[in-house]
């Protein structure tokens, strides 16, 4: 023999055990980092007192551009971030068509915005967000107008949590945060493209996709569901589709961008994480400082914007903290944007 012992059938399975449980330790003390880092790093940064200590670098003429003749797209327009995103255009002069689940708050919210902004410009279109087979019926009717789309902001977002699954056989979250974003840019890219080569989609993300690495689980089969988890991947996904949109189509004068509006104090926010917003009771920004940066990105000339960047208060922001090991993860986009393809039949 040359020395070595040879490793019995219990020294193998003592030994594969103590490998397992170092690689759990290991991706549980990974996990607990990226929630601390996020935790602190959104405390400083992403409530009203970040806004307003970011807001010092601002420039007030960013915002003074006037859009008339062009024409945006805001979904999940009735109320928070979105309703304040349709107001902020409307306010400058934009044709704004407000994609929204509910008719009669669509309504309500569209009526709004007329009487506050002067613009009668605002435009209601009832679609459900969730449905991929609705995307695309709003998407063939639209494309009727045959009018240019200069500006699209995904912000319809959903955080639910627990495991619902749509007519449509998928899970609820993804549905509408990723499947209905992926189908509603893809099939709006023709219009877009009408309107190059200013034209730009905004894709309202979130900050709590800085706890996750991407991840082809789509729709959280493997383990205990979790929403908030869920939704954390589910915004880790739009900031790489981000990516490879402003990839594939760099040719084509699209420019596309996603953002975090920071912690507002939406509807959303006080329904899904009611003990979050109560313990940030007053620390948390209002929707229109929310939707600041969507509007600033979408008044901005392109030249001095990067296409497939992460935004946050005016500013190009990291899509990943330190040591959390998420920025390798992002190379997997490729075969999730072919199974978001395969899913939602959208490619020719």
């Amino acid at each position: 023999m040359d020395g070595l012992e040879r490793e019995t059938p219990t020294t193998v399975s003592v030994r594969l055990e103590l490998q397992l449980s170092i690689g759990a330790l290991a991706m549980f003390l990974l996990k607990a980092w990226r929630q601390t880092a996020f935790g602190v790093y959104g405390y400083l940064n992403f409530t009203k007192s970040g806004f307003i200590e970011h807001s010092k670098t601002f420039k007030s003429e960013d915002m003074q551009a006037r859009i008339e003749g062009k024409n945006c797209i805001v979904t999940g327009a009735n109320s928070g971030i979105g309703y304040a995103t349709a107001e902020g255009l409307a306010s400058r002069g934009a044709t704004v068509y407000m994609v929204c689940r509910n008719k009669e708050r669509g309504e309500t919210a569209q009526s709004k915005i007329q009487t506050d902004t002067g613009n009668q410009n605002v435009h209601l279109e009832v679609c459900d967000l969730s449905s991929v087979s609705d995307i695309k019926s709003f998407a063939s009717k639209f494309s009727t107008k045959n009018v240019p789309v200069h500006v699209l902001v995904n912000n319809a977002g959903l955080l639910e949590h627990d495991r619902v699954t749509t007519s449509e056989g998928f899970e609820l979250n993804f549905a509408v945060n990723v499947l209905g974003t992926y189908a509603m840019t893809e099939l709006m890219l023709p219009l877009l493209e009408k309107a190059t080569p200013d034209a730009r989609v905004i894709t309202v993300s979130s900050g709590g996709m800085y706890t996750t690495p991407l991840t082809k689980d789509l729709q959280f089969s493997d383990g205990n569901f979790n929403g908030v988890e869920q939704y954390g991947r589910n915004k880790r996904v739009q900031v790489a589709l981000t990516e490879k949109w402003a990839d594939t189509n760099k040719n084509k004068g699209i420019g596309f961008y996603s953002m975090h509006p920071g912690w507002a104090e939406t509807p959303g926010v006080a329904k899904s994480l009611p003990s979050f917003s109560k313990a940030l009771s007053g620390k948390l920004r209002t929707n229109e400082q929310g939707a600041d940066t969507v509007i600033w990105l979408a008044l901005q000339p392109k030249e001095i914007l990067v296409s497939g960047a992460f935004y946050f208060d005016r500013a190009e922001a990291p899509k990943h903290l330190l040591f959390a090991a998420t920025s390798r993860s992002h190379t997997e986009i490729d075969s999730i944007y072919d199974t978001l393809s395969s899913l939602s039949r959208t490619s020719a």
